[in-house]
């Protein structure tokens, strides 16, 4: 299992780095149910970080990286994350703390991972 959540990870950073310029520094994928639960720390570029030291800066990195993340999937479906765990890609939760910048995203799919993939 822990091969296709490391895997999961390295796609993760890739889509992001790919749609976004920039990539978390470090990823931690954890499959629960159907869930592909990804801890991301280093997300926020120096701007961003910039921006989030201002008055309304904060929020605005938030909802930035929160609904901005959702939406770069709805239009990008994630084929390479399908194939890999040969599941259909339903949904996305995203969540960012970022004074701490750490994120949250919780990868939804058609299929039990946590039973698929534990051996």
């Amino acid at each position: 299992m822990k091969n296709y959540e490391a895997e999961f990870s390295n796609l993760v950073r890739a889509f992001r780095k790919r749609h976004m310029g920039k990539g978390p520094s470090k990823i931690k994928t954890t499959f629960c149910k159907n869930w592909a639960i990804c801890e991301m720390e280093g997300n926020l570029s120096p701007v961003e970080k910039f921006i989030a030291s201002a008055e309304d800066g904060k929020q605005m990195v938030r909802a930035a990286r929160t609904e901005m993340v959702k939406e770069m999937y709805r239009k990008n479906h994630p084929v390479e994350m399908e194939e890999l765990l040969g599941a259909k890609f339903l949904d996305l939760f995203v969540d960012i703390d970022i004074e701490k910048d750490l994120g949250m995203s919780i990868f939804i799919f058609d299929q039990d991972l946590e039973k698929k993939f534990h051996h």
